[in-house]
């Protein structure tokens, strides 16, 4: 068994404890989330985690490297940078936090006013899309985060996401993901969010009004 030096640990020969062990601590399920679309510098997690401070931060990366779910790598040249990402055990977190994040935004005491990050708004995408809603669909599109873009591509009732630009896209989408949410499931119009500059569509806006359609969301669960 992987020594974990500096994390508490329950000392239960449970599996479910030895997960919470693994990444039961403050930020380390958070930073498995960062890197569910692929590698980040050190740079890139801190702007998708800005609650967390460094220190705090490089201890949960060691903590998760010594526990065989990142690793850390250089980038060869002209790079030359050093990135983190899931090694092949850790990538199998992926189903185990979408499905945490499905059950929890369940909750009647869910934040929804709270801020959302990119790779969170991406994730959920991916979660909630609605395949009878896509029916025969076939469309691709460039969703444009700031300095951050992702290729989103949807046929056969399936869609894939992945970080980067996407080639000869239906539409590009320009937006913040706060806004990008609202529009999706909070009901704010989309013609109100184009016109005061919070969204900028390129391309075919009838194809951008039939991909906003394409993702649902459970309903809370009933309080106690």
């Amino acid at each position: 068994m992987v020594a974990m030096a500096t994390m508490r640990t329950y000392g239960d020969g449970c599996g479910i404890a030895h997960a919470l062990d693994l990444i039961g601590e403050r930020w380390a399920l958070l930073v498995v989330r960062e890197l569910l679309l692929g590698p980040k510098r050190f740079t890139d997690l801190r702007d998708g985690l800005p609650n967390a401070s460094p220190n705090v931060l490089a201890q949960r990366l060691r903590d998760l490297e010594q526990g065989a779910i990142v690793r850390r790598r250089k980038l060869p040249p002209p790079a030359s940078s050093w990135i983190y990402e899931l090694t092949d055990w850790g990538r199998e977190l992926k189903p185990i936090v979408i499905s945490l994040g499905t059950w929890a935004i369940r909750s009647p005491s869910f934040p929804h006013d709270a801020p959302i990050g990119t790779d969170s708004i991406i994730l959920a995408l991916g979660t909630f899309f609605d395949a009878d809603a896509a029916g025969d669909l076939s469309a691709r599109y460039e969703l444009r985060f700031g300095d951050h873009a992702f290729d989103v591509r949807i046929a056969g009732r399936e869609i894939e996401l992945e970080r980067g630009s996407a080639a000869d896209p239906d539409a590009i989408i320009e937006t913040d993901a706060a806004t990008l949410s609202a529009v999706i499931w909070n009901g704010r119009d989309l013609a109100e969010a184009v016109r005061e500059g919070d969204v900028a569509i390129v391309g075919d806006e009838r194809a951008v009004t039939r991909f906003l359609g394409l993702f649902s969301r459970p309903r809370a669960a009933a309080p106690a």
